[in-house]
């Protein structure tokens, strides 16, 4: 599927990591391996994870009781540096087509960020687009941006999509997602809206002859 699919789309929501930052999972993983946490696969994953992540993402627990509670949960007394670093090694790069491609569709339609994140990446990822093109304002790039950690409803939850709905006061069928989590273009598709599971693709070619 591509945009072309959908003629009658005037405002595009965008997942966040794997859609328009570059993550890797599996380096999170091991870095919490190596540093003594063995079975962290079993605590988080891509499609799945313990309640611990899930507060934090709703913004329910603070950095601080986040990183007790991982303490507790792995058995494993990680200093506060071990977390941030093992944490944020997920996050890699914005590739640059994709920042010029969130500048060129502005001018054709509202757009929107919908991720699922928490208070100790969201300085890691804009200081790094800062870094890297000179971007001060992450939120610059949309109409608006929703963190789930600020909004304390994440994805794939219908009540997340409906806030973004109904505040920006938009039309469900003239509104397409885009996420690399099928859980997530599912719960889009429960509040009505189009979507886009994106899968073995980068988002540029969804917007191939636009």
């Amino acid at each position: 599927m591509r945009l072309k699919d959908f003629p009658q789309v005037k405002n595009i929501i965008f997942d966040l990591g794997g859609v328009l930052i570059n993550i890797d999972y599996k380096a999170t993983e091991n870095a919490f391996k190596n540093a003594g946490i063995k079975n962290f696969d079993e605590l988080f994953s891509q499609a799945k994870q313990a309640r611990l992540f899930d507060n934090l993402e709703k913004g329910l627990v603070d950095e601080d009781t986040f990183k007790d509670g991982l303490r507790l949960l792995s058995n494993v007394n990680l200093s506060d540096k071990a977390i941030d670093d093992a944490w944020n090694a997920m996050l890699l790069d914005f590739p640059k087509h994709r920042i010029e491609l969130l500048q060129k569709i502005r001018k054709h339609y509202k757009t929107f960020l919908l991720s699922n994140t928490n208070e100790l990446h969201i300085p890691v990822f804009e200081n790094l687009i800062e870094k890297e093109y000179g971007i001060a304002n992450f939120s610059s790039l949309f109409d608006k941006i929703y963190y789930s950690c600020r909004v304390q409803m994440r994805k794939p939850d219908k009540e997340i999509f409906e806030l973004v709905i109904n505040e920006n006061n938009l039309n469900p069928q003239e509104t397409l997602f885009i996420d690399d989590s099928i859980q997530h273009v599912q719960g889009a598709k429960n509040a009505g809206l189009n979507a886009i599971h994106l899968q073995q693709m980068d988002v540029l070619q969804l917007f191939e002859n636009e």
